[in-house]
């Protein structure tokens, strides 16, 4: 199976640790978070990668190096301009002729890829949106009332939001729905496919899950190498 990482965008909000180095390639335990990624899904028998860039591409390119890593195929693909998370799929598409998966390159999940792969060639879609249950805190104290009368207090209860995880199961023929060296988002073409009443299947993981965009779950991701990738 084929899979794509998208490895172009700027960091913004890991400043200015990115302004050196482009966020993927940020240490994460003993490698970086691109190399963590690559390792995780050659475990689960990928043979050809993609790595999709913009930021500093000469620079990922050279840390990672186009020749095979792990028993598979490394491919870089630069985008001529920011294209999205969607877009960098039009300069491939003439590579992309089976199922493939689709990640950002900001994420450390333990996933089972094969288990996903499964579940989206079983639905009747070209895209599989995997989601994920994640907890945000509420610093205020829940009220519960019936009429004029408080009945219950809830303190600080957590809201449970189900999320977009950054990771898609795709077939080709997601490709004619993406315009050509546009800047695209997974966001325009859910949309897109649900104004055209096209099937978006859904994908709940259990599995951890950690988008690192931040400083704080850059800390994180340091504690959750040790439990999880080391």
């Amino acid at each position: 199976m084929k899979a794509v990482i998208l490895a172009g965008g700027l960091g913004k909000r890991l400043e200015p640790l990115t302004k050196t180095v482009p966020k993927p390639l940020l240490p994460v335990g003993e490698k970086s978070v691109l190399e963590i990624q690559i390792g995780n899904l050659a475990k689960y028998g990928f043979k050809t990668i993609y790595i999709a860039t913009y930021y500093k591409a000469d620079f990922i390119e050279s840390v990672i190096g186009s020749s095979k890593k792990h028993g598979l195929d490394i491919i870089f693909s630069k985008e001529p301009k920011p294209l999205g998370t969607c877009g960098p799929l039009s300069v491939l598409r003439g590579e992309l002729d089976t199922s493939f998966i689709l990640m950002n390159g900001d994420i450390l999940t333990s996933l089972d890829f094969n288990r996903l792969a499964l579940y989206g060639n079983q639905q009747d879609s070209d895209l599989t949106v995997v989601t994920k249950t994640v907890s945000t805190p509420f610093d205020f104290g829940k009220v519960v009332s019936k009429g004029n009368y408080i009945v219950d207090i809830e303190e600080k209860p957590n809201f449970e939001l189900e999320i977009l995880a950054g990771i898609y199961f795709m077939r080709p023929g997601i490709l004619k729905l993406i315009p050509e060296n546009t800047y695209f988002g997974i966001d325009s073409l859910i949309k897109k496919m649900l104004e055209e009443s096209l099937p978006v299947a859904r994908y709940h993981m259990t599995e951890y899950w950690l988008d690192i965009g931040s400083p704080e779950t850059y800390d994180e991701a340091q504690i959750a190498y040790e439990r999880h990738f080391k």
